[in-house]
């Protein structure tokens, strides 16, 4: 099973990290929880960037509260994390990624799951070490950032682990991605992101550019 100190063991101190989210950044997670909440009864309406408040029981049409919507989420992941197609362009660009960056996965998926995303994943070409983060990802980010001399880039569709990055390792470049455009529309650039993409065919190009003109020339 790959750690945090296994990973950190195999990180090259001199070349730069890439520390990617998985659900709405390489995975399509929110057009996945709307195939499932119905075999369970439930809806997911789109009318703000967040999943509580926003589930609604079908035959009552009440909202699900907090604990239920943790359980919902918690049960999807145990049905279908390795049923979560890729976000398009994703798999071909961190193959491009690749030979600039070091290159590791940063999810809140839960660890029991953790194989299991890991293998989907590597099925769709993004074979990448994967760690299943919980809560905040600022202290796992600075972890990383301190292990090499290069420039640490951060990944994440949530504000609020820009904060956490941003505070633990404020030297790290953070990119804000929403992969879903109808809750990309719903948000604005995170505050504590330095950059703000949706789609990886223009983040691409963007982030090998950014370690340096000589490596984003390149790049096709």
């Amino acid at each position: 099973m790959e750690t945090v100190p296994k990973i950190l063991s195999t990180i090259d101190s001199n070349r730069p990290v890439l520390l990617v989210d998985a659900d709405e950044v390489l995975l399509r997670f929110v057009e996945s929880l709307e195939f499932y909440f119905p075999t369970q009864g439930f809806e997911l309406r789109l009318t703000s960037f967040q999943l509580t408040g926003n589930i609604y029981h079908v035959k009552t049409g009440l909202i699900a509260k907090p604990h239920l919507t943790r359980t919902l989420i918690a049960d999807f992941f145990e049905a279908c994390v390795d049923k979560v197609p890729a976000v398009d362009g994703a798999a071909e660009a961190l193959a491009a990624l690749s030979q600039y960056f070091q290159i590791i996965i940063l999810s809140n998926v839960p660890s029991n799951c953790r194989l299991r995303r890991a293998k989907s994943l590597a099925s769709m070409g993004m074979d990448y070490p994967i760690i299943a983060n919980k809560g905040d990802k600022g202290p796992v980010a600075k972890t990383f950032a301190e292990a090499t001399s290069a420039i640490t880039v951060f990944i994440d569709d949530l504000p609020p682990q820009h904060t956490s990055v941003r505070l633990n390792c404020p030297a790290s470049h953070r990119v804000h991605f929403v992969a879903d455009p109808r809750l990309a529309k719903m948000i604005a650039k995170a505050p504590d992101a330095n950059v703000r993409y949706d789609n990886w065919h223009e983040l691409t190009p963007y982030l090998i550019n950014l370690i340096g003109p000589q490596a984003g020339s390149s790049f096709i």
